[in-house]
Protein backbone atom coordinates (compact mmCIF):
# COMPACT_ATOMS: atom_id res chain seq x y z
CA UNK A 1 0.00 0.00 0.00
CA UNK A 2 1.24 3.25 -0.98
CA UNK A 3 1.14 6.04 1.21
CA UNK A 4 -1.85 8.83 -0.62
CA UNK A 5 0.36 12.25 -1.84
CA UNK A 6 -2.81 13.68 -1.28
CA UNK A 7 -2.73 16.14 1.88
CA UNK A 8 -6.40 17.43 3.47
CA UNK A 9 -6.77 21.23 3.61
CA UNK A 10 -5.87 22.38 7.51
CA UNK A 11 -6.97 25.88 8.60
CA UNK A 12 -3.67 27.53 9.79
CA UNK A 13 -0.19 26.94 9.73
CA UNK A 14 0.93 23.45 10.42
CA UNK A 15 1.73 20.21 8.82
CA UNK A 16 -0.74 18.68 6.35
CA UNK A 17 -2.76 15.82 6.63
CA UNK A 18 -3.36 12.61 4.94
CA UNK A 19 -7.12 11.06 3.83
CA UNK A 20 -7.84 7.43 6.49
CA UNK A 21 -9.69 5.10 5.19
CA UNK A 22 -11.11 2.06 7.60
CA UNK A 23 -8.51 -0.36 6.70
CA UNK A 24 -5.87 1.85 7.44
CA UNK A 25 -5.12 0.91 11.45
CA UNK A 26 -4.90 -3.12 9.77
CA UNK A 27 -2.64 -2.18 7.50
CA UNK A 28 -0.35 -0.25 10.12
CA UNK A 29 -0.32 -3.12 12.29
CA UNK A 30 1.01 -5.34 9.37
CA UNK A 31 3.72 -2.86 9.21
CA UNK A 32 4.13 -2.97 12.49
CA UNK A 33 4.78 -7.01 12.78
CA UNK A 34 7.03 -6.46 9.36
CA UNK A 35 9.36 -4.10 11.47
CA UNK A 36 9.13 -6.31 14.12
CA UNK A 37 10.28 -9.15 11.97
CA UNK A 38 12.64 -7.17 10.37
CA UNK A 39 14.65 -6.19 13.81
CA UNK A 40 14.02 -8.87 16.41
CA UNK A 41 16.35 -8.20 18.97
CA UNK A 42 15.14 -4.60 19.24
CA UNK A 43 11.61 -5.77 19.62
CA UNK A 44 12.04 -8.07 22.25
CA UNK A 45 14.59 -5.81 24.17
CA UNK A 46 11.24 -3.23 24.08
CA UNK A 47 9.11 -6.05 25.03
CA UNK A 48 10.69 -6.98 27.56
CA UNK A 49 11.04 -3.66 28.84
CA UNK A 50 7.19 -3.53 28.66
CA UNK A 51 6.72 -6.93 30.66
CA UNK A 52 8.78 -5.54 33.31
CA UNK A 53 6.49 -2.51 33.47
CA UNK A 54 3.47 -4.51 33.91
CA UNK A 55 5.14 -7.40 36.14
CA UNK A 56 6.12 -4.55 38.19
CA UNK A 57 2.77 -2.79 38.61
CA UNK A 58 0.79 -5.68 38.74
CA UNK A 59 3.11 -6.89 42.23
CA UNK A 60 2.46 -3.58 43.33
CA UNK A 61 -0.90 -3.45 43.24
CA UNK A 62 -1.36 -7.13 45.12
CA UNK A 63 1.46 -6.31 47.51
CA UNK A 64 1.51 -2.46 48.03
CA UNK A 65 -1.33 -0.80 46.24
CA UNK A 66 -0.49 2.01 48.00
CA UNK A 67 2.32 3.22 45.67
CA UNK A 68 0.53 1.98 42.61
CA UNK A 69 -0.09 6.08 41.16
CA UNK A 70 3.76 6.75 42.14
CA UNK A 71 4.74 3.57 40.22
CA UNK A 72 2.38 4.35 37.02
CA UNK A 73 3.80 8.17 36.92
CA UNK A 74 7.10 6.87 37.01
CA UNK A 75 5.89 4.31 33.71
CA UNK A 76 4.60 7.45 31.98
CA UNK A 77 8.05 9.04 32.66
CA UNK A 78 10.07 5.83 31.06
CA UNK A 79 7.39 4.46 28.45
CA UNK A 80 7.71 7.73 25.69
CA UNK A 81 11.73 6.98 25.85
CA UNK A 82 11.05 3.19 25.22
CA UNK A 83 8.47 4.37 22.60
CA UNK A 84 10.72 6.23 20.85
CA UNK A 85 13.24 3.45 20.13
CA UNK A 86 10.37 1.96 18.36
CA UNK A 87 9.77 4.79 16.01
CA UNK A 88 13.51 5.14 15.73
CA UNK A 89 13.63 1.46 14.49
CA UNK A 90 10.69 1.90 11.63
CA UNK A 91 11.87 5.04 10.53
CA UNK A 92 15.72 3.25 9.97
CA UNK A 93 13.47 0.58 8.34
CA UNK A 94 11.42 2.94 6.10
CA UNK A 95 14.32 4.75 5.12
CA UNK A 96 16.55 1.57 4.07
CA UNK A 97 18.98 1.89 6.84
CA UNK A 98 19.86 -0.88 9.64
CA UNK A 99 18.01 -0.44 13.27
CA UNK A 100 20.80 -0.73 15.89
CA UNK A 101 19.77 -1.37 19.42
CA UNK A 102 22.38 1.65 20.71
CA UNK A 103 21.07 4.03 18.28
CA UNK A 104 17.47 3.04 19.59
CA UNK A 105 18.09 3.65 23.00
CA UNK A 106 19.31 6.90 22.52
CA UNK A 107 17.18 8.32 20.02
CA UNK A 108 15.71 10.68 22.26
CA UNK A 109 18.63 12.39 23.80
CA UNK A 110 18.50 15.35 20.71
CA UNK A 111 14.54 15.89 21.33
CA UNK A 112 15.19 16.14 25.71
CA UNK A 113 13.57 19.76 25.55
CA UNK A 114 10.05 18.56 23.44
CA UNK A 115 9.94 15.37 25.22
CA UNK A 116 10.72 16.54 28.71
CA UNK A 117 7.50 19.08 28.08
CA UNK A 118 5.35 16.15 26.69
CA UNK A 119 6.63 14.11 29.33
CA UNK A 120 5.11 16.63 31.79
CA UNK A 121 1.74 17.24 30.62
CA UNK A 122 1.33 13.50 30.83
CA UNK A 123 1.83 12.91 34.13
CA UNK A 124 0.01 15.94 34.99
CA UNK A 125 -2.91 14.47 33.24
CA UNK A 126 -2.48 11.57 35.05
CA UNK A 127 -2.41 13.10 38.39
CA UNK A 128 -5.86 15.51 37.00
CA UNK A 129 -7.07 11.89 36.50
CA UNK A 130 -6.14 10.28 39.98
CA UNK A 131 -7.99 13.36 41.21
CA UNK A 132 -11.21 13.04 39.63
CA UNK A 133 -11.02 9.59 40.17
CA UNK A 134 -10.72 10.14 43.79
CA UNK A 135 -13.40 12.46 43.74
CA UNK A 136 -16.11 10.04 41.91
CA UNK A 137 -15.00 7.32 44.93
CA UNK A 138 -15.78 10.17 47.83
CA UNK A 139 -19.20 10.68 46.07
CA UNK A 140 -20.39 7.07 45.96
CA UNK A 141 -19.13 5.46 48.81
CA UNK A 142 -19.53 8.38 51.46
CA UNK A 143 -19.98 6.08 53.91
CA UNK A 144 -16.46 5.09 53.41
CA UNK A 145 -13.85 4.28 50.87
CA UNK A 146 -13.88 0.16 50.36
CA UNK A 147 -10.63 -1.64 52.11
CA UNK A 148 -7.68 -2.53 49.71
CA UNK A 149 -8.69 -5.90 49.61
CA UNK A 150 -12.06 -5.71 48.61
CA UNK A 151 -12.41 -3.01 46.22
CA UNK A 152 -12.74 -4.96 43.44
CA UNK A 153 -15.48 -6.66 44.96
CA UNK A 154 -16.79 -3.32 46.00
CA UNK A 155 -16.58 -1.16 42.35
CA UNK A 156 -18.28 -4.32 40.09
CA UNK A 157 -20.60 -5.31 42.90
CA UNK A 158 -24.22 -5.12 40.65
CA UNK A 159 -25.50 -2.53 43.24
CA UNK A 160 -22.62 -0.19 42.03
CA UNK A 161 -23.03 -0.04 38.64
CA UNK A 162 -24.08 3.96 39.04
CA UNK A 163 -20.63 4.17 39.93
CA UNK A 164 -19.05 2.20 37.32
CA UNK A 165 -20.76 3.95 35.07
CA UNK A 166 -19.57 7.65 36.01
CA UNK A 167 -16.30 6.63 36.91
CA UNK A 168 -15.77 5.01 33.39
CA UNK A 169 -16.93 8.09 31.85
CA UNK A 170 -14.26 10.27 33.54
CA UNK A 171 -11.76 7.70 32.77
CA UNK A 172 -12.66 7.77 29.31
CA UNK A 173 -12.63 11.63 28.84
CA UNK A 174 -9.11 11.48 30.24
CA UNK A 175 -8.12 9.06 28.27
CA UNK A 176 -9.59 10.41 25.32
CA UNK A 177 -8.11 13.70 25.64
CA UNK A 178 -4.41 11.69 26.47
CA UNK A 179 -4.78 9.68 23.45
CA UNK A 180 -5.82 12.60 21.11
CA UNK A 181 -2.91 14.62 22.27
CA UNK A 182 -0.05 12.12 21.98
CA UNK A 183 -1.28 9.74 19.03
CA UNK A 184 1.17 11.13 16.77
CA UNK A 185 2.87 13.51 18.60
CA UNK A 186 5.86 11.73 19.61
CA UNK A 187 6.78 10.34 16.50
CA UNK A 188 6.53 13.53 14.96
CA UNK A 189 8.99 14.62 17.31
CA UNK A 190 11.51 12.09 16.51
CA UNK A 191 10.69 12.68 12.69
CA UNK A 192 10.80 16.77 12.88
CA UNK A 193 12.25 17.56 15.81
CA UNK A 194 9.39 20.00 16.58
CA UNK A 195 8.15 21.45 19.91
CA UNK A 196 5.76 19.68 22.07
CA UNK A 197 2.97 21.67 21.23
CA UNK A 198 2.92 21.85 17.85
CA UNK A 199 3.28 17.84 18.10
CA UNK A 200 0.27 17.81 20.15
CA UNK A 201 -1.93 20.14 18.18
CA UNK A 202 -1.17 18.35 15.03
CA UNK A 203 -1.97 15.46 16.80
CA UNK A 204 -5.20 16.83 17.70
CA UNK A 205 -5.94 17.62 14.32
CA UNK A 206 -5.65 13.91 13.12
CA UNK A 207 -8.33 12.65 15.77
CA UNK A 208 -10.26 15.67 14.56
CA UNK A 209 -10.16 15.10 10.74
CA UNK A 210 -10.73 11.25 11.19
CA UNK A 211 -12.31 10.37 14.47
CA UNK A 212 -13.68 7.05 13.07
CA UNK A 213 -10.62 5.75 12.32
CA UNK A 214 -8.59 6.87 15.45
CA UNK A 215 -11.52 5.42 18.04
CA UNK A 216 -10.84 2.33 15.93
CA UNK A 217 -7.64 2.41 16.14
CA UNK A 218 -7.68 3.63 19.88
CA UNK A 219 -9.66 0.31 20.45
CA UNK A 220 -7.41 -1.88 18.95
CA UNK A 221 -4.77 -0.55 21.10
CA UNK A 222 -6.92 -1.26 24.15
CA UNK A 223 -7.59 -4.82 22.82
CA UNK A 224 -4.33 -5.86 22.07
CA UNK A 225 -2.58 -4.62 25.58
CA UNK A 226 -5.39 -5.68 27.93
CA UNK A 227 -5.32 -9.57 25.77
CA UNK A 228 -1.42 -9.01 26.09
CA UNK A 229 -1.93 -8.19 29.78
CA UNK A 230 -4.50 -10.81 30.60
CA UNK A 231 -1.97 -13.91 28.39
CA UNK A 232 0.39 -15.10 30.68
CA UNK A 233 0.94 -12.27 33.13
CA UNK A 234 1.45 -9.84 30.52
CA UNK A 235 3.69 -11.97 28.68
CA UNK A 236 2.28 -10.91 25.48
CA UNK A 237 3.51 -7.25 25.82
CA UNK A 238 7.08 -9.01 24.39
CA UNK A 239 4.96 -9.34 20.82
CA UNK A 240 2.56 -6.63 21.01
CA UNK A 241 4.23 -3.68 22.80
CA UNK A 242 7.00 -3.51 20.05
CA UNK A 243 4.47 -4.76 17.27
CA UNK A 244 2.12 -1.37 18.30
CA UNK A 245 5.28 1.02 19.02
CA UNK A 246 6.35 0.52 15.70
CA UNK A 247 2.67 0.46 13.79
CA UNK A 248 2.49 3.76 15.62
CA UNK A 249 5.15 5.37 13.77
CA UNK A 250 3.42 4.05 9.91
CA UNK A 251 0.31 5.65 11.58
CA UNK A 252 1.91 9.11 11.84
CA UNK A 253 3.57 8.55 8.51
CA UNK A 254 0.32 7.73 7.13
CA UNK A 255 -1.72 10.32 8.73
CA UNK A 256 0.36 13.52 8.59
CA UNK A 257 2.46 14.44 4.82
CA UNK A 258 6.04 14.39 5.00
CA UNK A 259 8.05 17.86 5.38
CA UNK A 260 11.24 17.88 4.93
CA UNK A 261 12.03 15.13 7.96
CA UNK A 262 15.52 15.36 9.77
CA UNK A 263 17.39 11.93 8.73
CA UNK A 264 18.11 9.42 10.61
CA UNK A 265 21.78 10.38 12.49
Amino acid sequence: MQISPVPVPAPGAGAALRPLRWNDPFHWLALGWRDVRAAPGIALFFGGCFWAMAALMGWVLRSRPEYVMSLASGCLLLGPFLAMGLYDASRRLESGQRPELGRSITAWDTRIPSMGMLVLVLVVLELLWGRASMVVFAVFFNAGMPSTAGVLQAVFHPDHWQFLAVYLVVGGVFAGRAFAGMVVALPMILDRDTDALTACITSVRVVAAHPGVMLLWAALIALMVGASLWWMRGAGLLLAGPMLGCASWHAYRHAVCADSPAAPN
